[in-house]
């Protein structure tokens, strides 16, 4: 902090970790640069936790390697590594105030009393909590807690901070509120992160690149935009949130309005949602020739989500009934007939 230490390179190769039968790592590969934050994003029981014990040190590795900045952590006690690690049930030690518990790595580490003072002081006021050092622990709220949890966390300096779905047990009104701090912090600190959660808002939120997990695997990594633009298979793309995603069998008009005839993804904040025309017909331009394609719809459900309308809606494609989601600015009612624009921006293409 102070002296401009930084982040640290965090690289893992070849990663495998076995639970008798269960493979919770099957050979991930994952790179976190100097400074940036990495968010792990997958459903419960995906390896993402076991990753972040791993790099750790909590966690041996069956197979693989972990290097921070070149240097190979195989065999280095987590207290040797440079790393920190905060958890979504992190317990603060009830016989500590919050000094106590804030200093408490750096009492493990022999840092000086003075020192100690110093740097307890400075990250309880990077979090917020300046003053707080002999509050009760009992007192504090939720998200007092929590950010007495992440200032022990970074009161040691790690090069790299692992962040286990640290705020999944908070109310989202309070999870949405630190989530909103917790990248200035980080950013003014320099440290490298890696966070882990299985919600798809606070991924896109926090991170600099996202990594979609699932069965120990490494499936999509990229920038928010690249993932989301780009998920490349149906499996990311449901997970990333898209609920428009089509496979093997599609009905005629909606291939026409893709442009292919299988394996996308029609974005639902595209697809754009006008007034039906008397004559109730659908009007078939070419879509894939880089034209829109109109197709009639019925509003099935409605629902108001402050800033936008998110609707469900029957479709009549070619003769074939489908249903598809839309994001609109306004509310068409349910029950009302609509026309569909479906345009080339709407389509993602996927490889499997």
């Amino acid at each position: 902090m102070a002296d401009g230490r930084g982040g640290g390179t965090l690289r893992i190769t070849g990663a495998h970790v076995h639970f008798d039968s269960t493979r919770a790592l099957d050979g991930v590969d994952l790179a976190v640069g100097d400074g940036e934050m990495v968010v792990l994003l997958g459903p419960s029981g995906c390896g993402k936790t076991t990753l972040l014990r791993a790099a750790a040190g909590l966690q041996p590795l069956d197979a693989g390697h972990i290097e921070l900045d070149g240097r190979d952590l195989t065999g280095q006690r987590p207290d040797q590594r440079g790393i920190g690690l905060m958890f979504q049930d992190e317990v603060l030690f009830p016989h500590f105030d919050v000094e106590g518990n804030v200093a408490f790595g750096l009492r493990m580490a022999r840092v000086p009393f003075a020192e100690r003072r110093r740097r307890v002081a400075e990250v309880l006021e990077l979090v917020g909590l300046a003053g707080f050092e002999g509050r009760d622990v009992a007192t504090l709220s939720g998200g007092e807690a929590q950010r007495v949890s992440l200032a022990r966390a970074l009161a040691p300096e790690p090069r790299v901070l692992l962040l286990d779905e640290p705020f999944g047990s908070l109310d989202r009104l309070l999870r949405e509120r630190l989530i909103d701090e917790l990248r200035p912090v980080l950013d003014q600190v320099g440290v490298t992160a890696v966070h882990v959660t299985h919600d798809h808002h606070e991924a896109f939120a926090l991170a600099d690149r996202i990594a979609v997990m699932a069965s120990g695997r490494l499936l999509r990594i990229g920038t928010p935009e690249e993932v989301w633009t780009d998920p490349r298979t149906a499996q990311v793309a449901r997970f990333l949130g898209h609920t428009n995603v089509f496979g093997s069998e599609v009905p005629p008009a909606l291939a026409s309005a893709a442009g292919r005839p299988d394996s996308f993804v029609l974005r639902a904040d595209r697809v754009e949602v006008g007034v039906a025309e008397a004559s109730g017909s659908s009007a078939d331009d070419g879509a894939g020739e880089g034209r829109a394609v109109e197709l009639l719809a019925t509003v099935i459900r409605r629902r108001y989500r402050g800033d936008r309308y998110e609707l469900r809606l029957d479709v009549d494609a070619g003769g074939v009934r489908t249903s598809l989601d839309a994001i609109t600015p306004h509310g068409p009612a349910a029950g009302e007939n609509v026309k569909l624009r479906i345009g080339p921006s709407a389509v993602l293409a996927l490889v499997g």
